[in-house]
Parts: structure tokens; sequence; C-alpha cells
């Protein structure tokens, strides 16, 4: 009769075990997913800077061809398994080379001298916008993981699965990039 019970306790454990780990799961996909799509709006938001720094008009100012060796060299694709300050950093390259971009004299005038300029501007404030839901969601499913790794049982099975908190990123009142053109 006791060998029915515990049979029957561990049998309750594994289930448990198994549901805990299949929810740490899905909600763990959910903060990769999230981190994905930061890597894709920041990726994109690295584009629209290199062709707005590719324009004729703003290609002959002398230090932009200096700025676009610095992108080129410091941009980074962020991927699922990349932690918030590898996405911080990679918006930090971004704005750094629009503040570098906007102290020089004529910057202004030879971009309000091309319509496409003008698109690639607001090309990049579109994907600051989309980047600003994207952390959004991302720190949305990150404490929601967090939350569910600090309740006691589940934290001693999520330690034995390999499950991690994961860290957050700037709130929205933050500025991004720090600066927007």
């Amino acid at each position: 009769m006791s060998l029915i019970i515990i049979g029957a306790l561990i049998a309750i454990l594994v289930l448990w075990g198994i549901g805990v780990q299949r929810r740490l799961v899905v909600m763990d996909e959910n903060v990769n997913n999230a981190m994905s799509q930061i890597g894709v709006q920041l990726a994109s938001r690295f584009d629209a800077l290199n062709m707005l720094l590719r324009l004729p008009e703003l290609y002959a100012l002398p230090v932009v061809p200096a700025i676009l060796e610095e992108i080129q060299a410091k941009q980074a694709p962020i991927t699922a398994e990349s932690t918030p300050a590898a996405a911080e950093a990679q918006a930090a390259v971004i704005a750094h080379a629009l503040s570098r971009l906007s102290a020089v004299d004529g910057y202004h005038t030879a971009l309000a001298s091309t319509p496409d300029g003008l698109r690639c501007l607001n090309a990049m404030n579109g994907y600051e916008k989309m980047l600003r839901t994207s952390y959004l969601i991302y720190n949305d499913s990150a404490a929601g993981l967090n939350r569910v790794l600090d309740r006691f049982p589940v934290s001693l099975a999520a330690r034995l699965l390999g499950f991690h908190p994961r860290g957050c990123l700037p709130t929205p009142d933050t500025p991004l990039t720090g600066h927007t053109i």
C-alpha cells in the first residue's frame, strides 16, 4: 500500500515537473522571439542609416565616410541568444553615428535638399518607434519569465532545468539612442 502511495506521489511530481518545464520553455521562447524582433528592428535602423549616409549629398561631407566605417566595424547582429546589453550597445552605435552626423555643418542643408534624405529620416524614426515597441514586448516577456522563476517551488525546478532570469532594457521614457533626427 505504501509503495502505491509513493509511486503516486512520484508520478504527480513527474507530471508537475513536465508541466513546469513546458511552461518555462514557452516563456523562454517568447523572450527569445522578442529579442530576435529587437534584432530585426536594429538591423532595419542600421540599413536606413547606411542608406542615409550613402546619399550623394551627405556622402560628400568630410566626416561621413569615417562614420560609415565606424558603423560597419561596430555593427553586430542581435539574435535570440543576445543579451539586453548587446542590444543597448548596438542602439548606442546608431546614436553615436547620428550625433556625429548632426554636428556637421551643412548636414541639415544637404539633408533637406533631397527627398530621399527625408525618406531615410522618416524610415529611421519609424524604426525607432518599432524598436521601442519591441523593447516593451521584450521587457514584458522577460518580467513574466522572471516572476515565474522567482516562485517557490518553480524556482528549484527552473534551476535544475537550466532556466535563468533575464535582464530588462531601458523603459520607453529613456531615449533608446539618445538622439532623434
